[in-house]
């Protein structure tokens, strides 16, 4: 692409279309656009179309987004095979063109160019910075120093955004040598002109407040030295550089300055106290980072940082405004607390006055957390419950509370169990008016609990749990008003859930029709709580493992459990509630499920499906859905069988709708679904399921990856329920054609093996056997060109189904068939050195009772020509039943299938309670190791004398030792 008054012309049109808002001409710019970013030199040409002083400023600012856009994927396109349509590269002559044009550019821009152009560039430095563009640190010192002589504070922040943006990654990376390397670099290049630069702004600071200068002068100063401090942050953070321990006095003296003063211009307005809160709070970070990592160096400063910080935070107002200064200074004494330094806390009234100043302020509720959990109970609930408020006043004002009492537990405690009753006795002199005392108890005994290691359950020395349960707690679930103080209902909902374990069972189930009537509270967080509650109690283990509650226990309030719960997602905002439905999923698999409930549940259920198959939008809302109905289905039509017609009736015109209209993120969930209805079946399948068995037939239906698992997953109903009908009509080629594309792929072999077990597992030989020779080939293939271990593993299991079901014979005859003496060539390669990788449980009895009939059975291998083989067979053998599989397994390198599910990508997504049932190809086989030595003892009988020779010359000398055993066990004698 040229630049000439045409390109600039078209561009510039294009540009303004985009922001048009009508839905055509913006969508034409979009594709013109997107057609014309293939072209070479296109980036360039925007960049140019950027700089243009004569095009107004609303094109160029949208010229600068798509430019940054334009490099964020293609300067370094991803070369991800599974991301369909690749990018085409910006080119090596137009990025150093761009490299040299851009820091110019940026720097003369507006501030809001400015800003996209130093995004722009903070992307080429990810890739590119230093050893692709050794002139960028240079030029960006080059012109802060320039800027600087002249006071220029746009430009002086541009750079210091600019070299933030690329030092960020000495945050985040690991450490290795390349790192360290850059880092040097960048120290080498740069330290020296931040310091300068910091000082000098800090100079003008203090000039500027000394002659009452406006809060206009000062905003932009104020800007340069927070990004100075998150500079330093990036600088130190992976080990304390030699040039700020020698400046070190420099850099403190000025952070104590900023963290001791009040800047009156700036701090009275909210824009103005904003740009100094974030000053403190980047320091506050700095003096955290040092506490952390440069603990020795940094002690002649603690006692002066820790008093001005305790100092701080006695101004800081309660405002949400002033929220981040607050916790980072929290976190800074948090740190402190846990160090070697905790002796600042030990004097008289240190604690008693934290506690008091620090702690209660930031843990009572404030008007923006009640607005919160108004107006947006799914973020409250993500803090509150889920913790994800670790950066909340709340919470890190306890994690301060914890910290101290690492070295001063007793203390502590004694403290806060006084407060905790001074609030409690607040709330019973005036209920209605101190409600929120109540609730700062409530946090607080939840908040200092305890998690035992390694399980679920919390425990607290603040409080006598069950005492407290029944005094604080019991009062508000008793409560006839649902909807009165719906705060203090969710915090005791929290506690309740929190101590579950704790509560005695028949105090807990006298509550339970208390947490049924909370289900219909009107606040969207008292009726999750509710929910998350009921269902967690089900988890609950006794001692041994045993289940606290049963289905009997709640099979009472069953009918209006349900009700309660289907109603409460007819509330606004909780049409999706994940926490509702997981409730159901979880009462769905416990509780004893009569008709009368099942068919109002599955209507239910299905209902709720119609409506989110029209725009999926909570992934794992819609996974406990899915999850429901499969409980349900699996566990009412085990129960009662005649329910399958109506479920049927139900569930197929839904899973019909998913089908037709694509909904592309359900189906998955539909073909397991599907697939649990067919095994529901009994033969003759009706015809609308043959319909779709003859749909999954078709190749088209297998070219989303996301869809194979599950498809393979149906299509294995379909073989074991109906294998009459496989044979017909070609559709056994159709399926053999299936497993040919699945095993062909190293990302899918193992889907395809599936199918091919499913197919041998089913079908007479007389039906597959004009197919065994296409099966091998394809085998073969794959085998020869790009084994993997995953590969070859599955082979042995499947060559080990084949003999068990077909005997030794027929294997070897076949395999023989397709290439003369390849038999043996497969046993020695990939079958005896892959045997001892085997895993689980039923391929560990299969591939051991299989190996053990091949070396007794079959002539190929009893032939005296094959002697070392057989033994080295038997040595496989043995280790793979006589080993631990922790010591015969190593981790396999490769890497999984399939992605963990995250959001909406279109990924498979397994349904637990849709799972197929795994059946044992030898149930008349108890024990695998009584199989093989009654099997040498029964073979060695026959010749004897032979045996022991092989078996001493080939064996591992412990693998002799454990075969021996083995024998002595199970009373056998290899003769």
């Amino acid at each position: 692409m040229e630049w000439n008054p045409e390109t600039l012309q078209n561009l510039s049109q294009c540009f303004f279309h985009t922001l048009s808002p009508a839905p055509e001409p913006r969508r034409a710019a979009e594709k013109s656009l997107a057609e014309a970013a293939d072209n070479p030199n296109y980036g360039l040409v925007v960049l140019r179309l950027v700089a243009e002083q004569t095009v107004d400023d609303q094109i160029r600012h949208a010229a600068a987004v798509n430019f940054k856009n334009h490099l964020r994927y293609r300067w370094a396109p991803s070369s991800d095979s599974n991301s369909g349509s690749t990018l085409v590269p910006i080119l090596d002559p137009e990025k150093e063109q761009i490299k040299a044009l851009i820091v110019t550019l940026m720097l003369s821009s507006t501030p809001r160019i400015q800003s996209q152009l130093s995004e722009a560039l903070a992307v080429i430095g990810k890739h590119d910075f230093p050893k692709s563009w050794p002139t960028l640190l240079p030029e960006l010192v080059a012109n802060l120093r320039a800027a600087s002589q002249s006071n220029d504070y746009v430009s002086i922040n541009g750079i210091l955004g600019t070299a933030n943006s690329i030092f960020k990654k000495f945050r985040y990376q690991y450490k290795t040598n390349d790192l360290l390397l850059d880092l040097k670099y960048c120290l080498d290049n740069f330290c020296i002109p931040l310091l300068e630069i910091f000082l000098q702004t800090a100079a003008l600071i203090d000039y500027t407040v000394g002659i009452g200068g406006p809060a206009a002068t000062l905003k932009p100063l104020f800007e340069s030295q927070r990004l100075c401090c998150r500079i330093f942050y990036s600088l130190n953070f992976q080990e304390l550089p030699e040039f700020f321990e020698d400046h070190m006095k420099e850099w403190m003296g000025e952070f104590k300055k900023y963290l001791t003063t009040s800047y009156p211009a700036l701090e009275s307005s909210s824009d103005g106290l904003g740009v100094v809160d974030e000053l403190k709070a980047a320091v506050c970070e700095n003096i955290s980072l040092y506490m952390e990592k440069n603990e020795e160096e940094f002690q002649g400063y603690l006692n002066d940082f820790a008093l001005a910080v305790w100092t701080l935070l006695g101004n800081v107002s309660q405002f949400s405004s002033r929220d981040r200064l607050a916790v980072t200074a929290i976190k800074f004494l948090t740190t402190v607390s846990t160090s070697v330094h905790h002796t600042l806390f030990s004097g008289e009234g240190v604690i008693p006055q934290i506690c008091q100043s620090i702690v209660i302020p930031n843990v009572r509720l404030r008007d923006e957390d009640e607005e919160l959990f108004e107006m947006n109970f799914v973020e409250f609930i993500r803090r509150d419950m889920e913790g994800s408020d670790i950066d909340t006043r709340r919470r890190i004002a306890c994690e301060l509370l914890k910290g101290i009492a690492t070295n001063y537990k007793q203390k502590v405690t004694e403290i806060v169990s006084v407060q905790i009753q001074n609030l409690l006795s607040s709330f019973t002199a005036n209920p209605v008016g101190n409600w929120k005392d109540k609730d700062c108890a409530i946090y607080l005994v939840v908040s200092l609990a305890t998690k035992k290691a390694g399980g679920t359950s919390v425990s607290t020395d603040l409080v006598d749990v069950q005492s407290f349960f029944t005094s604080v707690i019991v009062p508000e679930l008793q409560s006839q008003d649902v909807n009165a103080f719906p705060m203090l209902k969710a915090g005791a909902l929290k506690f309740f859930t929190m101590f579950r374990s704790q509560i005695p069972k028949p105090l807990a189930f006298q509550l339970f029709p208390d947490l049924v009537r909370f289900l219909g509270a009107e606040s969207n967080v008292v009726h999750s709580y509710a929910a998350s509650c009921i269902e967690k109690l089900l988890l609950v283990k006794d001692e041994g493992g045993r289940a606290r509650y049963e289905s009997a226990d709640i099979t009472p309030y069953l009918p209006v459990l349900m009700t309660n719960l289907f109603n409460a997602m007819k509330f606004q905002e909780s049409e999706e509630n994940q926490y509702l439905m997981k409730c159901i999923m979880r009462i769905l698999g416990v509780a004893e499920i009569s008709t009368e409930v099942a068919g109002p549940c599955i209507s239910g259920l299905t209902s709720i499906l119609n409506e989110v198959c029209k725009n999926p939008k909570n992934p794992i809302f819609n996974h406990y859905l899915f999850e429901s109905v499969a409980v349900l289905v699996r566990r009412a039509c085990q129960r009662d069988p005649s329910l399958i017609s109506p479920f049927e009736a139900s569930i197929l015109p839904s899973l019909q709708m998913i089908l037709q209209n694509d909904v592309t993120e359900f189906l998955p969930y539909a073909f397991q679904l599907l697939a649990q209805l067919v095994e529901l079946n009994r033969p003759p399948i009706a015809p609308n399921y043959m319909e779709i068995f003859n749909l999954l037939l078709i190749p088209e239906s297998w070219k989303r990856s996301s869809n194979v698992p599950a498809l393979v997953r149906l299509l294995q109903a379909f073989l074991q329920k109906v294998p009459h009908e496989i044979s017909q009509e070609g559709r056994l080629a159709q399926v053999l054609g299936i497993f040919n594309m699945l095993v062909s792929s190293p990302s899918s072999d193992d889907q395809g093996f599936y199918v091919l077990n499913t197919v041998i597992d089913n079908l007479e030989y007389g039906v597959i056997a004009p197919y065994v020779a296409h099966i091998w080939n394809a085998l073969f293939v794959r085998l020869q060109n790009n084994r993997t271990v995953k590969f070859v593993k599955n082979f042995v299991i499947f060559m080990s189904l084949f003999l068990v079901k077909h005997n030794s014979t027929i294997l070897v005859d076949s395999m023989n068939a397709v290439q003369p003496a390849i038999f043996r060539t497969i046993v020695e390669q990939f079958w005896i050195p892959n045997l001892k990788l085997i895993t689980g449980a039923i391929e560990f009895k299969l591939t051991a009772v299989a190996s053990t009939r091949l070396i007794c059975e079959s002539p190929v291998l009893l032939d005296a020509s094959a002697v070392e083989v057989w033994g080295k067979m038997l040595d496989s053998i043995v280790t793979l039943i006589s080993r631990p599989e922790e010591d015969r397994v190593d981790e396999e390198p490769e890497m999984p299938d399939i992605a963990e599910n995250v959001g909406y990508t279109a990924t498979f997504v397994n349904l637990y309670n849709a799972g197929k049932k795994e059946e044992d190809p030898l149930k008349d086989i108890k024990d695998p190791k009584e199989f093989l030595v009654a099997s040498l003892a029964r073979i060695s009988a026959t010749s004897p004398g032979r045996f022991p020779q092989i078996i001493n010359e080939n064996l591992e000398s412990a693998n002799r030792e454990a075969l021996l055993k083995l024998c002595s066990s199970y009373n056998c004698t290899i003769v």
